[in-house]
């Protein structure tokens, strides 16, 4: 096939996503979700006659139905307002819709760029993070070997000594994990959130730390070398086809190697589609609180 037909078959394809029998369907129109939030638009780069072809991640899955002549539409799409998971996708033959497979396809793309991109050096600087990377080399080195995620070389401890200081209150720390789109999604709002959230209470932040090629168990090695009574990590979580943005944070009173898991509490599914970073952020100030008062984490905490 030629290019311009391929061209033509794909968006029909799109066409078809939005509104498969050619009636009204309630959620976003064609021209929503090519409109952009601030003037701008939901493209891709234009592609050889200077055409651009819509970006399907912005279609709403929850007000999309391509179930064909269903018998209760309107109960189909309540009930697909109540949960991210993919229903009402319908079928051809056996198999499923090239609408659906495209979408999928394009999901699988977004959640593996989380993982195999990098925060990018202009957002750490934005947000003021001081910049440290433990033993990992590379990327591929951080995804197979989650020890060295979790360690620092000598010069990096010395940063964060400086950095940190001697025995500080709370400490909050920012590691990449397994997704940079979700730090970059989330911590501008989560932080600040925090940071107001204990400024209530007097307690202020010394200066926060952004590590690359970071695990969890990075924050247990903080803890070893500040001495800090609690560390509120913000991490990217593995994504899925849900969302490629979603983050976590794990919060421990005096974190130390060998801690185990169950000391940490965790306030997880930090996204726009789940708990919102402004929330999670004041959820995540009161617990500090109360861990400083209870000096406790995690299933200890009462």
């Amino acid at each position: 096939m030629r290019d311009d037909e391929i061209r033509s078959m794909v968006e029909r394809i799109l066409d078809e996503m939005l509104d498969p029998k050619g009636t009204e369907i309630p959620g976003p129109k064609r021209t929503e979700i090519l409109g952009a939030a601030g003037g701008g638009s939901h493209r891709s780069e234009p592609q050889g006659d200077g055409r651009c072809l819509d970006d399907i991640t912005q279609i709403n899955l929850r007000t999309q139905l391509l179930v064909k002549e269903p018998k209760d539409a309107e109960s189909y799409l309540a009930m697909k307002a109540k949960t991210p998971a993919r229903l009402g996708i319908g079928r051809a033959g056996a198999r499923y819709r090239t609408a659906t497979m495209l979408r999928v396809r394009a999901d699988h793309a977004a959640a593996q760029d989380a993982v195999f991109s990098d925060v990018s050096e202009e957002f750490v600087k934005k947000c003021g993070f001081v910049f440290v990377k433990t033993l990992c080399k590379d990327k591929d080195e951080y995804l197979t070997r989650p020890d060295l995620g979790r360690r620092f070389p000598g010069e990096e401890l010395e940063v964060i000594r400086k950095t940190c200081g001697d025995h500080p209150k709370v400490l909050v720390i920012v590691g990449d994990g397994l997704s940079s789109s979700a730090i970059e999604a989330n911590v501008e709002d989560m932080i600040p959130a925090i940071r107001q959230g204990l400024e209530m209470y007097g307690i202020t932040l010394p200066p926060i730390l952004f590590i690359k090629y970071a695990r969890v168990g990075a924050m247990d090695a903080v803890g070893e070398v500040t001495d800090a009574d609690v560390i509120c990590m913000l991490v990217g979580e593995r994504p899925g086809l849900v969302t490629a943005e979603s983050m976590s944070a794990y919060i421990a009173y005096k974190p130390r190697h060998g801690l185990a898991e169950a000391k940490r509490t965790v306030i997880s599914n930090i996204h726009k589609g789940g708990t919102t970073a402004v929330e999670a952020g004041a959820h995540a100030a009161e617990l500090i609180v109360k861990m400083l008062e209870k000096k406790a984490s995690g299933i200890d905490l009462k």
